[in-house]
């Protein structure tokens, strides 16, 4: 097996990770747009899941800015920052909860068209942020996770263009409120997951010992 001097592999991770530091960038800025994106449409059309694919690419967003903002920091603040996005995750996931709650009352049937265009966008969106990431597929573990998370995001957009079709083809808003319904919840779920990961690291940090293990 090939091997090289600490100043050799060092000189060669260098370049490695200055790539995926700029990807991890674009990604962002991609993320970001399209929440503003997402989120404006969702609330003009009416469509809860709109707002709940909103919400997954804020997540997203936020994920890469902390990842990139407390790179190499220490615990405590990697701890802080995690904590600070799986609060923001539950109250935003509460929000498209309290939407979906609100339309089922009021009957709202969202604009299908404004679903189909602006999920197709979102789909297209996605997969360039999974093309971009393609090189670091089989990377350390928060290169994967970085990876899966992408690749789930696609069967969402996906999702949505489902709910989409639902909508017009029955004429009713139960499609829309189905597919936000599951999305908020299962970010609920990961907003109680980083809660209770970044609790445990914050306690594991005031009591002098390593990390704890990552929550399922």
């Amino acid at each position: 097996m090939a091997c090289c001097s600490d100043d050799a592999c060092a000189s060669t991770a260098a370049p490695a990770e200055g790539r995926y530091r700029t990807v991890l960038w674009t990604v962002l800025a991609i993320n970001a747009a399209m929440f503003a994106v997402e989120l404006a449409a969702g609330l003009a059309a009416g469509s809860a899941a709109l707002q709940a694919d909103a919400l997954d690419f804020f997540a997203d967003a936020a994920n890469y800015g902390i990842s990139l903002a407390v790179l190499g920091a220490a615990l405590r603040f990697r701890a802080r920052a995690a904590l600070v996005k799986g609060v923001s995750m539950g109250l935003f996931g509460l929000w498209v909860v309290g939407t979906v709650v609100w339309n089922s009352l009021t009957g709202t049937v969202p604009g299908w068209a404004t679903m189909g265009g602006v999920g197709l966008v979102a789909l297209a969106a996605n997969a360039a942020c999974l093309a971009l990431l393609y090189a670091w597929r089989s990377g350390d573990a928060n290169m994967r996770s970085v990876w899966i998370c992408s690749r789930n995001d696609v069967a969402a957009n996906c999702a949505v263009l489902a709910a989409a079709a639902g909508v017009f083809g029955t004429g009713a808003g139960w499609p829309d409120l189905a597919v936000a319904a599951i999305m908020a919840g299962l970010a609920l779920q990961g907003s109680a997951t980083v809660i209770r990961q970044a609790m445990g690291e914050l306690r594991s940090d005031r009591q002098g010992q390593g990390p704890v293990p990552v929550l399922r």
